[in-house]
């Protein structure tokens, strides 16, 4: 088990971004969360085995139709040991 924090900035709110993720964390059994911050960007954090939290990072590169994704920070953490995955 392993842990990825991700910071995406550019078009990000508004456009289901946050929904998308829990959609994809599902389809690929992350554990974690994910939320808006004021400055415009989304924040998430996934749990899971290193080949889905790579399949889930490549989709914040990209995002959800409508979405306009500029950056995308990755930051290896220590699992915490989450359960499910929530929009906060």
């Amino acid at each position: 088990m392993e842990r990825r924090r991700v910071l995406v900035t550019g078009e990000v709110q508004g456009v289901f971004f946050r929904d998308s993720l829990r959609e994809e964390a599902e389809r690929h059994g992350i554990d974690g969360w994910v939320r808006n911050c004021e400055d415009g960007s989304v924040e998430a954090v996934f749990e899971g085995e290193a080949v889905d939290l790579e399949a889930m990072v490549e989709f914040c590169r990209t995002g959800p139709s409508h979405a306009d994704v500029d950056d995308v920070e990755v930051t290896s953490e220590e699992p915490e040991g989450l359960d499910g995955f929530e929009i906060r």
